[in-house]
């Protein structure tokens, strides 16, 4: 099944106008160049959405667009949970001994209404890929050493007495 052609505001506006005078939505589409069914959801949408005809001279493309296609009642950009702060996760998630389950755990503690794990995880996730991971240190060549520790530090063993030593800091 091909997908749904959406239409620019411009067609829709023709769309109403043509429909208002009387065209049937087959013509409609030959003219706009659109399968009548496209024709048909934009027509229910300005149904659903209760405009008139004509529509207000001050209506612009984006108020029509937003009357057309907004959900009823959830607002824009808005989530539905209440939302952790992610920059302090995406830290305590560097912590040696931490991972998602814990923070998720942690999460749902403080908001039991909160995300289930495979959202929480997924909008954790998101988060991550939108920071850059990208740290550039500029230095003469043999000036400096650097060393990468990851995770838990290891312990030395002295093979005499068997005491573990920790890394030094």
């Amino acid at each position: 099944m091909p997908a749904r052609r959406l239409l620019t505001m411009r067609q829709i506006r023709r769309a109403l106008r043509l429909h208002h005078d009387g065209a049937a939505t087959r013509d409609i589409g030959r003219v706009l160049g659109v399968a009548r069914s496209t024709v048909q959801d934009a027509l229910k949408g300005a149904a659903a959405a209760n405009l008139p005809w004509p529509l207000p001279e001050d209506l612009t493309d984006e108020a029509l667009e937003a009357r057309l296609f907004a959900r009823a009642g959830v607002v824009s950009g808005a989530r539905r949970r209440p939302e952790p702060d992610w920059g302090l996760l995406v830290r305590e998630l560097k912590r040696p001994g931490v991972n998602m389950t814990i923070l998720w755990e942690e999460y749902r503690q403080v908001w039991p209404d909160g995300y289930g794990y495979s959202r929480f995880c997924d909008l954790l996730r998101g988060f991550e890929q939108r920071l850059s991971p990208v740290m550039r240190q500029h230095h003469v060549a043999g000036d400096k050493v650097f060393v990468d520790y990851s995770g838990k530090r290891l312990g030395i063993t002295d093979p005499a007495t068997g005491l573990v030593l920790s890394m030094p800091r």
